[in-house]
């Protein structure tokens, strides 16, 4: 029985991809011999900021590079983050069930928070673990372990939810099932390769999967 549910944030519960691939256009404008394309970009998102900006940059300093895509990217938050559909009601409803809910994330606190409460999610979660809290980011499991540990909880009984094989892969090293989103940019293709026990199409499909209700639910493979 699945008694806790840790989701990943971006492109998961909230959508925040446009705001992330403007930012790092606008970061990169004119800093590279072939223009930063959204192609390039949308593969490689999931991963810690500053391993994309050496990826991109093709260099190891990256601090100012952070300092500017951190400064758009707050500016212009709100002007291109929401809420993925059904997901604050979801959450309403695993809470209300008492599911522990938490997020596991390779986000920053300050813009994980501000994104949670701006789309009326944050009073949902039981812990926050972003990527300031943990030394290994995604897909190592330390993150899943520590957000279990702050819940009480343990592997037994927990599921992930993510959009990226970083998600995916985490949750196999942690030893818990992973539901991958459909909605995904990446596309559903690509999150099979990575053998989650499920993939879901409506966020609401995590209802009967937690035996909340009774939506019928069809396992992955």
């Amino acid at each position: 029985m699945i008694h806790t549910v840790l989701f990943d944030l971006d492109g998961t519960i909230i959508d925040t991809n446009e705001l992330i691939i403007q930012s790092y256009l606008h970061t990169f404008e004119g800093l590279t011999p072939e223009p930063l394309t959204r192609e390039y970009i949308i593969p490689n998102m999931g991963r810690p900021l500053v391993e994309q900006m050496r990826l991109f940059s093709g260099q190891d300093d990256v601090d100012e590079l952070i300092k500017k895509y951190r400064k758009f990217n707050i500016a212009r938050h709100d002007e291109f983050v929401t809420g993925f559909p059904q997901v604050r009601e979801t959450l309403a409803e695993l809470h209300a069930a008492g599911i522990k809910l938490g997020v596991v994330t390779s986000k920053i606190r300050l813009t994980t928070e501000m994104g949670l409460k701006f789309c009326g999610m944050y009073d949902y979660f039981d812990t926050i673990v972003t990527v300031d809290d943990v030394e290994r980011p995604k897909p190592d499991p330390e993150g899943i372990h520590k957000a279990l540990t702050q819940l009480g909880t343990s592997t037994d009984g927990a599921l992930m939810v993510g959009d990226s094989h970083y998600d995916i892969e985490a949750a196999h090293n942690a030893g818990i099932p992973c539901a991958a989103v459909a909605w995904s940019l990446k596309g559903i293709d690509y999150l099979q390769q990575y053998k989650p026990a499920y993939i879901i199409n409506d966020i609401r499909e995590l209802l009967p999967i937690v035996g909340v209700e009774g939506m019928h639910i069809e396992t992955n493979g």
